[in-house]
């Protein structure tokens, strides 16, 4: 048993941990020496979706439904294939317009609209106040357990205790205090909050760690291994229906709607689109994120289903909440220290989520709820007030406190009654609510303002009605009556049977029915109420966010400004300083010394705008430039006439590209031709080195042997008549050679001869084997035939495939040794043509120069320098003999084994062969 004192002695530590590096991240941000600039940091950042509800309630839906809690994270899973396209363009558009929360991503997108940015924070701290109550319930009910092991089978409900004493008040105030500490320790909207995500990317390692621990001591201390675990389980049917997957009733559509819901909650919860949108510091950190995210969901969930079973089995007969398996087997199995580890990761998830929560929610409540009530009520009051930083930090703190006080309340109305998945899922189906307007604003400039209204509106209360309420009824905080009666009396009005839709799970039928009244709202009222100007800008600045051309916020604006009046007017938010700093470093960019001699354009308004922005939001950061300046509104005429010319720009800017790529292509190609020349300067120098060399060595023996008949008169008659022979022989090589030479350059050229007829390879080879029978027999060398009895006849010229085969047989009997060589030639028909292959025994080729002649021969152009010393000519003529008649030569050899020189003749030659042989 752990004392309540060590437990939470032990937690302080670690959130001061935490609190430290969150601390030291924003020193290094400081600095200029930023810690988050990392795709690992950033991907890891991203695993605040995993919640207690992973950490725990996961095995508890687990040990329910067995396989049936994978949707909720093989919706994330799959939706990361689209990241590059639609979570980039949510980056982007973020960055372009400062955007700071996702109700000022819907109200900016929509003509920077005050009633709508307030309707999305509205549905977002109703919607997301469940899944907060979520992490309290889960770690007052952990820490209860921890401190009173007696309570793992008679559970204490900490929401029937007084408030005063109950664990989970407690629990709120110490998130609020840290998250307070952690987010809006100064007003950092205009910044990213760098210490928070390195906090929480920390974070994210510490729960996984944990979680593999303790999955591995329930797989492999309390059990035998897997093998061991499913084994057991499978001997109970209960417990091994639970490793297959239902395929009656509705488990299918279920699958599939959770994985819906959990693809749209990892874009659209408001934490989510905190730390992937607003915090993000490179775009090119989403390309880590896509694969090391989906590797995260996979090994935070390898012992979901193995703990489940686990407990199932340890605690057979006991009424332990699978919800706490992951705490109370560590505990019931006499190991304190491990529990006391496994509350610290779930405390940890928890943490994590609440702090990014409510921040996001904070900004939110702060930009989109207060200061357009400010604005509206207290313009005279504010205009008092030259730094109102300390304002709007008082407003975000005063926000998370209510928020979290909010989320306390619901745990007691309702928290109880619902499992840990079961809260989690109503905040998934909320925020699924903003997918229609935020994809639709992104991908369709039709959207308006109007549409988005009524989608959101229309959304918002099917999901109340049909999810929200049920809830509050089956904790008997609401009468039960409509749930079965249906709302006024009339059942076609059940809430979780909405028009008679049975059969369906009631998150799946919320899912529906909401998610169909939202897309089927917004589009209608769209196209009934078409954008107005303001909002036709703003979507071409969403749709259009990748193209070239495409106008500026600036481009929408007319009117006359005054640096004097926008400087401080930015200053009253960020702080004179900070302000200063801004504009001096917009001057330097429009290359201008001093802020007093920027000229108040159109485009400086932008830039004000978007800085205010960062602070407050879009919305209100509109109203407040437009209290400064002077603008004159534009008529839905001229904007279109601004993104007429904006399309003309970037329809000139495409055609310069398309120009500046035939630029490369072309300067490429004569890079290529010169690369090309240099190629072919260097293989004539090594072909005149080749033939230099080859006509050498006759000539030097024709000389030697006249020098020696000339001045040695002693020669008898019969060694002169042989020197005379040799002369004669060499001779005869050199005109070969010679003609060769010639013949080559003529079939490179195009311009030999080719005198083609009925040739029979059978008396080629004979005749071959004839002109070359003395010098076998000089050699000493053995010569064997394999000829067929026939072979098809051949359209060719007879006397260029005898020069081949002269080659072959020449070469051949050139490297083999002296008195014992023996050559084979064998001919064979194929089933398209005629082969021939002429074997050694000689020492054969090397790897590399089978490389040599075998790659070379295989490519076009000249290949005379590819051959191994002492080929000669011959099979380089040969290639080109061959491969005239649409065959090819190659050789196949290993060391000490011989080589064997083959070639190939078509029968039934190509049209382009044909012509070439007649």
């Amino acid at each position: 048993m752990l004392s309540g004192t060590t437990v939470v002695a032990v937690s302080f530590l670690y959130l001061a941990a935490l609190f430290g590096v969150a601390y030291y991240g924003d020193k290094r941000a400081d600095a200029g020496r930023s810690v988050i600039a990392n795709p690992t940091i950033y991907a890891l950042s991203l695993a605040v979706y995993c919640t207690t509800w992973t950490y725990y309630g996961s095995v508890g839906r687990a040990a329910s439904s067995g396989i049936g809690f994978v949707p909720v994270f093989l919706g994330p899973t799959l939706v990361v294939g689209l990241w590059w396209f639609v979570m980039l363009k949510m980056i982007r558009i973020g960055k372009s317009n400062r955007i700071t929360s996702i109700a000022d991503f819907i109200a900016s997108r929509y003509g920077k609209s005050h009633l709508l940015g307030g309707l999305v924070t509205v549905i977002a701290v109703l919607g997301v106040i469940p899944y907060i109550a979520l992490q309290l319930k889960a770690v007052s009910g952990s820490f209860s357990i921890l401190i009173h092991p007696q309570g793992l089978l008679t559970p204490i409900r900490t929401g029937a205790l007084p408030w005063m004493t109950d664990t989970t008040f407690y629990v709120a105030l110490m998130m609020a205090a840290f998250t307070i500490l952690f987010g809006t320790r100064h007003l950092d909207a205009t910044e990213r909050h760098e210490g928070l995500v390195a906090a929480v990317a920390f974070e994210s390692l510490v729960k996984l760690v944990i979680f593999l621990v303790v999955g591995g001591f329930v797989t492999f201390g309390l059990f035998d291994g897997f093998g061991d675990l499913f084994s057991q389980a499978a001997e109970d049917p209960a417990l091994r229906a639970l490793m297959v997957v239902e395929t009656g009733g509705n488990s299918y559509g279920n699958w599939f709607a959770l994985t819906v819901l959990s693809m749209l909650a990892v874009m659209f919860l408001p934490r989510q689109f905190q730390v992937a949108v607003v915090e993000n510091v490179n775009e090119k950190h989403l390309r880590r994120a896509i694969w090391l995210f989906p590797l995260y969901m996979m090994l935070i969930n390898v012992f979901v289903l193995p703990i489940a079973l686990g407990g199932l089995i340890y605690f057979r007969g006991q009424a332990v909440d699978a919800d706490t398996f992951v705490l109370t087997l560590p505990l019931a199995s006499g190991h304190p220290l491990l529990a006391l580890l496994v509350f610290i990761g779930g405390l940890s998830a928890a943490t994590g989520m609440v702090i990014v929560e409510t921040i996001a929610l904070s900004t939110m409540v702060c930009n989109d709820l207060v200061m357009p009530a400010l604005l509206r009520f207290s313009r005279g009051a504010l205009r008092g007030h030259n730094d109102l930083s300390g304002l709007l930090l008082a407003i975000r703190r005063g926000a998370i406190v209510l928020i979290l006080l909010l989320a306390y309340l619901y745990f007691r109305l309702a928290g109880e009654a619902h499992a840990l998945v079961s809260i989690g899922l109503i905040s998934f189906a909320a925020v699924a609510q903003f997918a229609p307007a935020m994809l639709g604003g992104m991908y369709w400039r039709g959207g308006s303002r109007a549409g988005a209204l009524a989608g959101l509106s229309a959304g918002f209360l099917v999901w109340g009605y049909t999810l929200l309420l049920p809830s509050f009824a089956k904790s008997g905080w609401l009468p039960g009556d409509f749930l079965q009666g249906g709302l006024f009396g009339l059942e076609f009005l059940r809430p979780q049977e909405l028009f008679g839709l049975r059969g369906l799970d009631p998150m799946a039928h919320s899912l529906f029915w909401s998610l169909f009244a939202n897309v089927g709202a917004y589009t209608w009222v769209s196209l009934l109420r078409p954008p107005n100007a303001v909002e036709a800008g703003q979507a071409t600045l969403f749709v259009d966010v990748f193209r070239q051309g495409r106008p500026s916020g600036g481009a929408f604006w007319r009117g006359s400004a005054r640096v004097g009046d926008l400087l401080p007017l930015i200053a009253r938010f960020v702080g004179l300083e900070r302000a200063q700093a801004l504009f001096s470093s917009y001057a330097r960019e429009r290359g201008v010394e001093r802020v007093a001699d920027l000229e108040a354009d159109a485009g400086l308004v932008h830039f004000a705008e978007t800085t205010l922005a960062g602070a407050i939001g879009g919305a209100s950061a509109r109203v407040m430039v437009a209290s400064a300046v002077k603008e004159e509104p534009l008529g839905l005429d001229e904007v279109m006439h601004i993104l007429d010319e904006a399309s003309q720009v970037r329809a000139y800017s495409q055609r310069l590209e398309q120009k500046s790529r035939e630029l490369e292509a072309a300067t490429a190609e004569l890079r290529h031709a010169n690369d090309r020349l240099k190629e072919l300067d260097r293989l004539k120098d090594d072909f005149m080195s080749s033939v230099t060399h080859e006509l050498r060595t006759p000539l030097t023996s024709i000389r030697a042997f006249s020098e020696m008949l000339l001045e040695d008169p002693r020669i008898d008659l019969a060694d002169r008549k042989r020197f005379l022979g040799i002369i004669v022989a060499e001779t005869e090589r050199l005109t070969r050679l010679v003609n060769q030479v010639l013949d080559m350059a003529k079939i490179e050229s195009g311009h030999a001869e080719w005198h083609n007829g009925e040739v029979n390879l059978v008396e080629v080879v004979e005749q071959a084997v004839a002109s070359t029978s003395q010098l076998f027999k000089d050699r000493g060398v053995s010569l064997e035939l394999d000829l067929p009895a026939s072979l098809p006849v051949l359209l060719a010229d007879r006397d260029r495939l005898i020069q081949v085969m002269l080659n072959l047989l020449s070469n051949a009997v050139k490297f083999v040794e002296r008195d014992g060589g023996q050559v084979r030639v064998k001919l064979a028909e194929t089933s398209d043509g005629v082969q021939v292959d002429v074997s050694d025994n000689g020492p054969g080729l090397t790897l590399a120069e089978q490389t040599v002649v075998f790659e070379k021969f295989r490519q076009g152009g000249n290949t005379m320098t590819a051959k191994p010393q002492g080929t000669g000519l011959g099979l380089p003529i040969s290639r080109q003999i061959v491969e005239h008649y649409g065959g090819r030569l190659w050789v196949e050899s290993a060391p000490g084994e011989g080589a064997r020189f083959s070639f190939f003749l078509p029968c039934g030659r190509s049209t382009e062969a044909q012509e070439r042989a007649g």
